[in-house]
């Protein structure tokens, strides 16, 4: 790295570091306001967040990219929305022990070619949830609508009371920018999605690590399975964005008494 790239990296985790710390005093009302909105602004942009991706990775389709947008919002929105991710969230008072949720920091955030704004989406909503915040480092072939993501969700943020800072993307990503980060002594959390290089180099960093890598997972079929249902299920999870989540099924495994019905209500359904 160029002494102006290495001033560059250490201007974005001085500027999160310093965002952090503010966002640390922050209370659990003064969360929730601020993830509300963000929820709200990457719905109404799930659209256009989806036409960019299409245009910039050339992969996978249109109305499917725009549906994981609104997953990564609305969905994870409803699921954490109660939740308490602020001073005291549980107690055991037959122990004596309460359990206090604090901030980590300032985390790097891999994301990926293949889910580039909806991971993009939920990795914003979840660290403003957790008071922390974020460095993201995308795929370079998905740079550009990862960043646009990011800044809706920083603008919204920001406008909602969010510290300046607590988001930021890296222009022109490299594997050398990335590996800079998850060796840099303030960078406290590492939380990769992408192939296996950038999850492993991940785990290999020496500091906590959350990996999400390329999937092959199998389905298994039971006996007892409605077989109908499963191959509508299966083909409807394998055709879902051209099959590019690695949580598209890739294997069957299918029971004796059920394998041959199987095989012809695939074969029915082309």
């Amino acid at each position: 790295l160029s002494e102006d790239r290495i001033a560059y990296l250490e201007g974005l985790v001085s500027q999160a570091r310093t965002a952090a710390a503010v966002f640390s005093q922050y209370t659990q009302d003064d969360v929730d306001r601020i993830v509300k909105p963000m929820v709200l602004a990457g719905l109404e942009q799930a659209q256009y967040l989806a036409s960019l991706a299409i245009e910039e990775t050339r992969l996978g389709v249109l109305e499917d990219k725009a549906i994981k947008n609104m997953v990564a919002t609305e969905f994870v929105y409803n699921y954490v929305k109660d939740k308490r991710t602020v001073g005291v969230i549980n107690e055991f008072p037959e122990r004596g022990i309460l359990e206090i949720a604090e901030p980590i920091g300032v985390i790097f955030s891999v994301l990926p070619v293949t889910n580039p704004t909806s991971t993009a989406l939920f990795k914003c909503i979840m660290a403003i949830k957790t008071r922390n915040t974020a460095i993201f480092g995308p795929h370079p072939r998905a740079a550009k609508c990862c960043a646009e993501a990011v800044r809706i969700m920083y603008e919204t943020a920001v406008k909602n009371g969010a510290p300046e800072g607590v988001f930021t993307c890296l222009d022109t990503p490299t594997i050398e920018d990335n590996r800079y980060l998850m060796h840099h002594k303030d960078v406290r959390l590492i939380d990769a999605t992408g192939g296996p290089g950038a999850v492993k180099a991940a785990y290999s960093s020496g500091k906590p690590a959350m990996g999400v890598g390329a999937g092959n997972t199998p389905v298994y079929l039971e006996k007892s399975a409605d077989v109908d249902m499963a191959v509508v299920d299966i083909i409807t999870s394998k055709t879902f964005e051209n099959g590019t989540i690695c949580a598209s099924e890739q294997t069957v495994v299918i029971d004796d008494g059920i394998y041959d019905a199987t095989l012809e209500k695939f074969a029915e359904l082309g």
